[in-house]
């Protein structure tokens, strides 16, 4: 059987949607499926594959519609992004609720998906965990990461969504004998947050952005850290907490569906989105009480059987057979 995964992150980029278009290939392939990754579409993709799996209801709009008009009898399955559940429904409603209405199953990546999508769409959910590899030969730990200082990591590209300048903030209202250090790594989404990824070097002597870097030195990273923040004021189920579980790497996360849906309410790491007051608060407490840092440890550790490759397979082979068993169901526009 053949698959179309299309991603609106072009072959290369470091982009969530493309990392995650990349890997979903390749568990499919283990799972007996002929699988082609692409960034552009047009009919003539649609005609010589059995189903279509599109990252992102609003961006990929215009091949689902088409993909759906031209082979209702294909199956259609619609991953939704986070700026697709919680922006671009409410910003461009009209295309991103029609690629869900054309959708024979959409892929939601964290649990509390359905509560935030239209009530019509919920039967046709179903819940794909982002997998991460179990490290198994412990690179060297990042050369950023200082001995006898105690590193913070923030992984992601910098950008509005993910607020990602908060935890620099935070470090900010530390107390003088604090040896936390923050270490973030990710491409700048524009000029105006490289530049302030730059002026904030300068003026927090606790902070020091790295800019893009290869996978290998993102996991140096994190082994070198003691704790890594997730900031984001938005987030359709970010890959980043997949990776820390399975490297035990306790996380602190804003508290935001999208975070809860992966590490569940009884995690204790959680902070208001935005509030740096509050992340301040619990990156002393995780640096100065070793229980609290302990018990988010042992959080992760247990959540990382979750996000195995395998149970990820599962999930999707899942979603391709539910997408195959509503063949019809969906009405032409």
């Amino acid at each position: 059987m053949k698959l179309l995964v299309l991603t609106p992150a072009p072959s290369g980029s470091k982009a969530g949607n493309r990392a995650t278009a990349e890997r979903w290939a390749s568990l499919l392939k283990t799972a007996g499926y002929d699988v082609v990754v692409a960034t552009d579409y047009d009919a003539n993709d649609g005609a010589r594959v059995d189903a279509l799996i599109a990252l992102h209801a609003w961006r990929s709009h215009s091949a689902i519609m088409d993909f759906h008009q031209r082979f209702p009898d294909k199956p259609l399955v619609t991953a939704l992004t986070g700026t697709d559940i919680y922006q671009f429904q409410f910003s461009q409603p009209e295309p991103t609720l029609a690629s869900m209405a054309a959708s024979h199953c959409l892929i939601g990546l964290h649990r509390l998906v359905a509560q935030d999508i239209p009530a019509r769409f919920r039967s046709r959910l179903r819940t794909v965990l982002q997998s991460a590899e179990q490290p198994s030969v412990a690179p060297k730990s990042h050369p950023m990461c200082r001995q006898g200082r105690f590193t913070v990591c923030v992984v992601g590209h910098l950008r509005h969504e993910k607020d990602s300048l908060r935890t620099a903030m935070a470090a900010r209202l530390l107390p003088a004998d604090s040896a936390i250090d923050i270490i973030q790594a990710g491409k700048a989404h524009d000029d105006t947050w490289k530049a302030a990824a730059l002026e904030e070097e300068t003026r927090n002597s606790r902070f020091q952005w790295l800019g893009e870097i290869e996978r290998e030195d993102t996991q140096a990273l994190m082994l070198g850290s003691q704790v890594m923040v997730i900031s984001s004021v938005m987030e359709g189920g970010a890959n980043v907490v997949s990776e820390a579980c399975r490297a035990g790497l306790p996380i602190l996360a804003s508290d935001i569906a999208g975070n809860r849906g992966l590490l569940g309410d009884d995690y204790p790491g959680y902070f208001p989105a935005g509030d740096e007051k509050a992340l301040a608060a619990l990156l002393n407490l995780a640096e100065n009480d070793p229980a609290f840092l302990g018990s988010l440890k042992q959080k992760v550790v247990a959540k990382a059987l979750h996000f195995t490759p395998a149970a990820e397979r599962a999930a999707l082979v899942d979603a391709l057979d539910y997408a195959f068993s509503t063949i019809g169901s969906i009405a032409s526009p």
